[in-house]
């Protein structure tokens, strides 16, 4: 049974993502790094972010981080990241990716492999 990278085509993911301080993306980045979940963090200067808020408009500084991973790892990786969040109710948006380099592709697949073996087959209890 081929593995679900194989049945992906090797598709690349994303997963966006505000953090309320350098530190706490720091630290979310690193557990995603460290479980195999994500191959790179790329995590951007302070920004400025304004919102809205249980019904009130709000603004504040942020960090924000784009997380590289594999399209067969996204909801793994966003389900982890929901649970690691320093936020209540953290703002996570992930997506395939229509068009990546093959050689991204190939990063991505060689970085994440240890997660793909360790997946148990769809259907095996």
């Amino acid at each position: 049974m081929p593995n679900r990278a194989a049945t992906d085509g090797g598709a690349a993911a994303l997963v966006w993502c505000p953090f309320a301080d350098v530190q706490s993306a720091e630290t979310a980045a690193s557990t995603l790094l460290d479980e195999g979940l994500i191959a790179c963090a790329n995590i951007m200067p302070p920004m400025r972010s304004l919102y809205r808020w249980n019904g009130e408009r709000g603004e504040g500084t942020e960090t924000g981080v784009l997380f590289k991973t594999c399209a067969h790892l996204l909801e793994r990786a966003v389900a982890r990241l929901e649970a690691i969040h320093p936020y209540d109710a953290p703002a996570i948006t992930g997506w395939r990716c229509d068009a990546a380099g093959a050689a991204t592709r190939g990063w991505l697949a060689q970085e994440l492999v240890q997660v793909q073996a360790q997946e148990p087959a769809r259907g095996a209890e």
